[in-house]
């Protein structure tokens, strides 16, 4: 009976997070439509997410600008998120993040190689950022193994690749400047000037890939026990590990095609989180995914309000936060502070 009553308090209180994240996430939503340079009621809101008024020019400015902004910040927050939770997860290293071990710049670098050939295949965008945030993955994970796989070289190997992609990126701007359009912000990370038109692609790929990850919850909690303990159950932890890397290549890479290049969401939320739910995979995916739409829409909106009528790139705002929260996992796991 008391460990009954322990396990019901516990899940009453899990509620009471997910109630609060959802609550966060809506309100970060509510206001990122309604702050900016024009404040839009939320009665108004209301009216043009219903239908019932979409002639008036504060319409426009939700249907056109405002609504899709906060759809990608939602949208890439969640994904950057969940592709950090998950790579932490399968490498069992705390310090790995999409941005970290090269994941981003990888895709970056593919979205450049695809706007310099193909500069109208908008659709082709998220694919060519999945296949590069892949590739980048398995390179770092392949130097990792043959050097010992250390937490620090994991990092190590991750700032190597990076440099490289870097390198090709800036060869490809140098033969084709056409592909320079925007790169700066895209390198920085933003939202701004983001359609639907453009968002819909990455939708779908995010969509389909998060379904997946929920889906190997349970695989991913026994691939966490260790590879040794998981094979003697049953578990085929090569071609999952995979398989649920090459799902977070897919969240990464989608999210950075249209978001460009953003840093340390996948860092900081998964961290948070593992505190507050713990180490269960479906509660810490759910979790994640929630806390990082939170965190990238608060944090766009606040580069967007914080020196009006001047924008900052939200990219500034998450580095201000992760850089920071980097050195301190850094510093704790020179002390043997972090598992």
């Amino acid at each position: 009976m008391k460990n009954w009553r322990i396990s019901f308090t516990r899940q009453g209180a899990k509620s009471k997070i997910y109630l609060i994240l959802v609550l966060l996430v809506l309100s970060a939503a509510l206001l990122s439509i309604c702050l900016g340079a024009v404040w839009i009621e939320p009665k108004a809101v209301l009216r043009v997410l219903l239908g019932r008024d979409r002639s008036s020019v504060q319409a426009n400015i939700i249907l056109l600008t405002r609504l899709p902004r906060t759809c990608g910040c939602l949208l890439a927050g969640m994904a950057l998120a969940v592709s950090g939770a998950v790579i932490q997860s399968v490498l069992s290293n705390p310090l790995a993040a999409p941005n970290i071990i090269g994941v981003n710049s990888g895709a970056g670098m593919a979205v450049i190689i695809c706007t310099a050939i193909a500069p109208t295949a908008v659709t082709a965008m998220p694919f060519a950022a999945f296949a590069g945030a892949l590739f980048a993955v398995l390179t770092v994970l392949a130097i990792a193994e043959k050097t010992g796989a250390s937490k620090m070289t994991l990092v190590l190997s991750g700032v190597a690749v990076t440099s490289i992609f870097s390198a090709v990126t800036d060869a490809v701007i140098t033969f084709v400047p056409e592909a320079l359009n925007g790169y700066s912000d895209f390198r920085i990370g933003g939202f701004a000037n983001l359609t639907f038109a453009k968002l819909g692609p990455a939708f779908w790929v995010i969509l389909a890939a998060l379904l997946l990850v929920l889906s190997l919850s349970n695989e991913l909690d026994v691939l966490m026990l260790g590879r040794e303990t998981a094979q003697s159950l049953g578990l085929r932890t090569k071609p999952l590990r995979l398989i649920l890397l090459a799902l977070a290549a897919a969240l990464a890479g989608a999210a950075v095609s249209f978001s460009g290049m953003l840093g340390f969401v996948g860092l900081i939320v998964p961290h948070i989180m593992r505190k507050i739910v713990g180490e269960n995979s479906l509660e810490l995916v759910c979790s994640c995914a929630l806390g990082g739409a939170a965190l990238v829409t608060f944090c766009d909106l606040l580069a967007r309000v914080l020196f009006a009528p001047y924008e900052l790139p939200v990219g500034i705002v998450l580095s201000l936060l992760g850089g920071p929260f980097f050195i301190v996992l850094l510093l704790r796991q020179r002390k043997g502070r972090i598992p």
